[in-house]
């Protein structure tokens, strides 16, 4: 490694370690394709001031907002930088956004510029969207209405971009409902960026496979922002990121830093550990030696690194709670992995684990100048997480109700996540205060704790646990594939159920008390599963693939409501 130092920008915004980048790191790749060519970083600033021109040249003034609706793919970061540099606010939307919800945000925002990929262009075609003036094709940055001046594109009008500025404007894709722009400010998204350092140092020859949305603050920050402020390249796929298409892509580039969410690794420690020993009595029983499961996973991590191109140092957790038993794998097989907590409120990083200083469960020490406090724990010293630092948002775009929810007058931010701290001042999350259930003798049973037992089953993919007619009623997504090897026929009962030409037969039924019996002899008492649902088809999610609760209790409620 290059001699790497951490970089700090003065002041606290984009267009400062943006500039500094454009210079320092001229000849270096920065963004592509993973079959692509690089672009330099110096082409970069040039594709940078270009469009940034074309924007002014519309008629935007600073504090403007500027929408980008598209997959990863180097024109993202051209527009994203051609906005936040030059005092213009960027409105990222997730791509699995719907139309309505990409309406709702165009006109909250009142953005008077779209830039959409082409693929998504559906999403927003016909729509009636008063404030909008012009309209990019984000593949090819061609004008599609609107018009520019003839006669050439004039400089960008000089104006001090400063740390109290919003520069992104970012409506979140959130567990519990509707969802709100959060205004975040220069100084909150450099801020974090520039102390992530403190968690894995990089520098201009680090290079990261980027996966995740980038309309993500997670992605935005720590793997758009953060490569870019220490001239790493920054490779993207051209495909939706499927084992497929991973595979190669991680063969060819060779990553040595990737982010993640926690699905990813589940799924390679549910097919390739889980399942190699979970078939035949004689596996289970040695798998359950932790002597000979270590050297299981030593060897498994082994060829898991070896898979990820052979070079990786850091590969960053976050977006939802990992799973302890995927952890502990991750652990043992010596891994690099990293833990991170943080909301897109919080741009988005409070706290972490880096590589080698992880600790079972937890998501680590808070984030260097941010402070963490636990507001009125209970005996067992949980209770809600407050944050207050430089990262925190301005506030919910148009909403002062909302943002007074959350925002203490002196400047404490409610994280809504209920957690607690060890000896050692190690974060621990237990779940969103909104989704605690209260049990019968007044103990907090945490929904997500019952849901990491259920999906470490080998015929379950995902689950969510809610309270319904008084008690715990878990909502399972069946692996259909692996429990029709046990039980004959599971395939076309599940097919007539969603027909519903009939319902589940007696094996089904037979199937569900006997697994109900055996979970409720791994949970504590005040735990306990009084039903299980099969779920026909997989439960909607976040873009960091956190199940949205919302829509399944409020549709139980509805179903109360009409009866």
């Amino acid at each position: 490694m290059i001699f790497s130092r951490k970089i700090e920008p003065k002041p606290l915004t984009i267009p400062s370690f943006f500039n500094r980048s454009v210079h320092e790191y001229a000849g270096r790749p920065a963004v592509s394709f993973v079959n692509g060519t690089p672009i330099t970083y110096a082409e970069l600033g040039r594709q940078v001031d270009e469009l940034a021109r074309k924007l002014y040249a519309l008629g935007l003034q600073p504090g403007d907002k500027v929408a980008l609706l598209g997959h990863n793919m180097p024109n993202w970061v051209v527009a994203y930088f051609a906005a936040t540099t030059t005092g213009l606010v960027i409105v990222p939307i997730l791509p699995d956004f719907t139309r309505e919800e990409v309406e709702n945000v165009l006109s909250h925002s009142e953005a008077k510029v779209l830039l959409v990929s082409e693929r998504l262009y559906v999403k927003v075609e016909g729509l009636a969207l008063p404030h909008l003036q012009a309209t990019f094709k984000l593949d090819n940055l061609a004008l599609l209405d609107g018009s520019l001046p003839a006669g050439g594109l004039p400089p960008v009008p000089s104006a001090e971009v400063r740390e109290d500025d919003m520069a992104a404007l970012i409506y979140t894709s959130g567990t519990t409902g509707r969802s709100k722009g959060v205004m975040l400010s220069h100084r909150s998204i450099t801020f974090v960026a520039m102390q992530a350092y403190h968690f894995q140092p990089l520098d201009e020859e680090d290079v990261f496979l980027s996966f995740l949305p980038l309309s993500h603050t997670y992605e935005n920050s720590l793997g758009l922002l953060l490569p870019v402020m220490y001239g790493c390249s920054i490779y993207y796929l051209e495909k939706p990121p499927t084992a497929a298409a991973l595979m190669p892509a991680m063969e060819r580039i060779r990553p040595t830093v990737m982010l993640s969410v926690p699905l990813i690794m589940e799924k390679i420690f549910k097919s390739q550990i889980l399942e190699k020993f979970s078939k035949k009595q004689f596996s289970r029983m040695i798998y359950k030696n932790f002597i000979v499961r270590k050297i299981i996973h030593r060897v498994a991590g082994k060829k898991l690194y070896a898979k990820f191109g052979g070079r990786l140092k850091f590969f960053g957790i976050g977006g939802a709670k990992l799973d302890a038993r995927v952890e502990r794998f991750l652990h043992e097989a010596k891994f690099p992995y990293a833990i991170g907590y943080g909301l897109t409120e919080t741009a988005p990083l409070l706290a972490g684990a880096a590589v080698g200083k992880t600790k079972l469960q937890s998501t680590g020490l808070p984030l260097p100048g941010v402070e963490l406090r636990i507001h009125e724990p209970d005996k067992h010293g949980v209770g809600e997480i407050w944050a207050k630092g430089p990262n925190v948002m301005m506030g919910y775009y148009k909403n002062s109700e909302a943002t007074a929810e959350v925002l203490t007058a002196d400047g404490w931010f409610r994280t809504g996540y209920l957690g607690c701290f060890d000896k050692r001042g190690r974060l621990y999350i237990k779940g969103r205060a909104k989704t605690t259930i209260v049990g019968a003798s007044g103990e907090n049973i945490y929904p997500e704790d019952i849901e990491s037992v259920i999906n470490n089953d080998r015929f379950v993919v995902e689950s969510l646990v809610v309270e319904e007619d008084g008690g715990l009623v878990a909502k399972i997504l069946l692996n259909i594939e692996e429990l029709e090897k046990s039980i004959d026929h599971v395939k076309s009962v599940i097919e007539e159920r969603k027909s519903r030409l009939q319902g589940f037969d007696e094996r089904i039924e037979a199937w569900k008390q006997t697994y109900r019996k055996e979970l409720n002899s791994r949970l504590n008492r005040n735990s306990q599963i009084k039903r299980i649902d099969v779920m026909d088809k997989p439960f909607e999610k976040t873009a960091s693939q956190k199940i949205k609760r919302f829509l399944y209790t409020k549709q139980e409620e509805k179903k109360k409501g009409k009866g």
